[in-house]
């Protein structure tokens, strides 16, 4: 399933957010649906499968964490196949040069594509690694790893607009922006950017943060 152009939500949630686990996510994920979204993301085989029902393109990611390693999202093409047998359409890997716990991001992309049959979503942080993306065979290129990389420290209030800018003059391949896109205005510049589609979660999908926020920011010491 093709991803339109427009705005994805991430329904995710970690273990220690009162609002995780796959009910919760499959109701974000109809929620969101009904919102106007044209995609999902979401993180791990049972809440991909839960989030299915919504009728939407799903970009899948499967986090496995390693004391040993930084790459955590879909590290290994076992991660991949977990995700794909889930129901993922896309599935989403980082794709990063840094050290990983299984094979070369260019072997993946093309074991994925070619022994699953499922598109590639390659979550960059710079130029050169979106570029690097695209030639590997990467269906879609996004910056989501912007900020969240040592090449990329310190990391910014603000979304990478200028790496979005770039790879979607420089690219064949619709790029996705994703990282920090936390008000309509900031989305509607990344479309302005040349974004195919913006990835927004915490923003929509964790009340827990937006609250934060606000008392943060709002109310009175």
């Amino acid at each position: 399933m093709k991803l339109p152009s427009g705005l994805i939500v991430s329904c995710q949630a970690r273990a220690d957010n009162p609002l995780h686990g796959p009910q919760f996510m499959g109701a974000m994920a109809l929620a969101a649906r009904d919102g106007g979204a044209v995609g999902l993301r979401a993180n791990g085989p049972e809440d991909i499968a839960a989030v299915i029902a919504a009728g939407l393109p799903v970009i899948g990611i499967h986090k496995v964490f390693s004391d040993d390693y930084p790459v955590y999202i879909t590290p290994d093409f076992a991660a991949a196949e977990a995700i794909v047998a889930a129901g993922a359409d896309i599935v989403a890997l980082d794709c990063t040069e840094r050290p990983r716990d299984g094979e070369h991001p260019k072997v993946l992309v093309r074991r994925i594509r070619e022994e699953l049959g499922a598109e590639v979503f390659a979550d960059i942080s710079t130029v050169d690694e979106g570029l690097a993306a695209a030639d590997w065979g990467a269906t879609y290129v996004a910056t989501t790893l912007s900020g969240y990389t040592e090449a990329t420290q310190p990391k910014p209030d603000e979304p990478d607009l200028k790496l979005l800018e770039t790879l979607a003059r420089r690219l064949s391949v619709p790029v996705v922006a994703e990282g920090r896109y936390n008000s309509p205005a900031l989305v509607r510049q990344a479309f302005g950017a040349g974004a195919h589609a913006v990835v927004v979660g915490t923003m929509i999908t964790n009340p827990r943060e937006i609250t934060r926020m606000f008392v943060a920011q709002g109310v009175p010491l």
